[in-house]
């Protein structure tokens, strides 16, 4: 099975080269590559094209920089640019465990015939190892799903084919359309989903788009927004509880 990882960018020179590095350092034989930069005016660009003048063998790329309207049209026109059977997503602020990670996956995707894996990941300082969150994801569940329970999204890989059948995500929303996708994608019947444990797959930085404290009105509106037109009958009470959720993971950072 072919891997695309898409890394979608917008002004992050500080951040990119470490994102781009820990695609190009993983060992599985069989990835596409795309960097969809939305015009960055800082000196992305050229972050990435230095990044990318010694690509493996085991991987090919794709670049492109224009002008767009947010990350998730950045990463729809990613997953449309992509041809493997998997995508995944490794964001411009965050970066891949450790070099396994993409080859684990596609065993956990192969040994339970899965549609969708999932795993565990870390909050960091920028540029800082000091650990602020552990996301332990655990066990899906539907009946968790309805009470505000939902995956890491990075640590989500996905088969292409879902996306085909199920749609990209919804432009509509700035932070919260993985939300919306995940509670789309977990809540039916006819897809398998898979929960690769006992380990880290991402490293993620806090201050990205998810974890900025300036928009946290905007996630609570937006998360609200996903609940109710997915039929969830409180959706208040829904986001409540998702926000509950999140409060051991900063426990286990502690005393790490």
């Amino acid at each position: 099975m072919k891997v695309s990882i898409i890394t979608a960018c917008y002004n992050r020179a500080s951040s990119i080269d470490t994102a781009i590095k820990s695609v190009l350092a993983q060992d599985y034989p069989y990835i596409e590559y795309i960097i969809v930069d939305g015009g960055s005016t800082d000196g992305s660009q050229k972050v990435i094209e230095e990044a990318l003048r010694e690509v493996p063998d085991n991987i090919t790329v794709k670049y492109t920089s224009e002008p767009d309207h947010g990350m998730y049209e950045a990463i729809n026109k990613g997953i449309r640019m992509a041809t493997g059977d998997i995508i995944a997503l490794c964001h411009s602020d965050d970066c891949i465990y450790d070099e396994h990670v993409v080859s684990n996956y596609v065993k956990c995707f192969e040994t339970n015939d899965a549609d969708v894996v999932y795993s565990d990941g870390v909050f960091v300082y920028p540029n800082k190892n000091k650990l602020v969150r552990i996301w332990k994801s655990g066990r899906y569940s539907k009946c968790k799903v309805r009470n505000g329970w939902l995956p890491l999204h990075p640590t989500c890989y996905i088969k292409r084919a879902l996306f085909d059948r199920l749609g990209l995500y919804d432009e509509s929303y700035k932070i919260a359309a993985d939300t919306d996708l995940l509670i789309r994608y977990l809540l039916r019947d006819d897809i398998k989903i898979a929960y690769l444990s006992d380990r880290y797959v991402v490293k993620m930085s806090m201050g990205g788009l998810s974890t900025d404290s300036s928009k946290r009105k905007m996630m609570w509106n937006e998360d609200v927004r996903a609940y109710s037109s997915n039929g969830f009958r409180f959706p208040v009470i829904t986001k409540l509880e998702k926000m509950i959720r999140k409060i051991p993971q900063f426990l286990f950072a502690k005393i790490q």
